[in-house]
């Protein structure tokens, strides 16, 4: 399965947001994503075996409980995708930036 077809759907997406943060235990995880989306445990255990198959989380057997963990390899690879579009947003994000900072230096030099 393609880095996008897996990111493209929003259970994955969320499961790995949570994975982002820390290594959870399929019963963590289930329990939030069926509260969040309404879908079975069961739904959500296919949905981790799609991000086991494609690489994007890894599984680990801790006495009763499987720990879920991030793999950054297949996030680098859809960053390094995306870097051939980063220059639409670059320019303007430093635009921004200076742009607050203008607005800090003027509201301090007005005090």
């Amino acid at each position: 399965m393609h880095a996008f077809d897996v990111l493209g759907d929003p259970v994955r997406r969320r499961i790995l947001e949570l994975l982002a943060d820390n290594k959870l235990s399929a019963g963590e995880i289930s329990s939030v994503i069926a509260k969040e989306f309404g879908i079975s445990h069961a739904a959500v255990s296919q949905h981790l075996k799609v991000l086991r198959d494609s690489g994007f989380a890894s599984v680990r057997a801790d006495k009763n409980h499987r720990i879920y963990a991030l793999q950054p390899a297949p996030m680098r690879e859809v960053d390094d995708w995306l870097e051939q579009f980063r220059h639409f947003w670059t320019h303007r994000l430093e635009a921004l930036a200076t742009e607050v900072a203008r607005g800090k230096k003027s509201r301090r030099d007005q005090n």
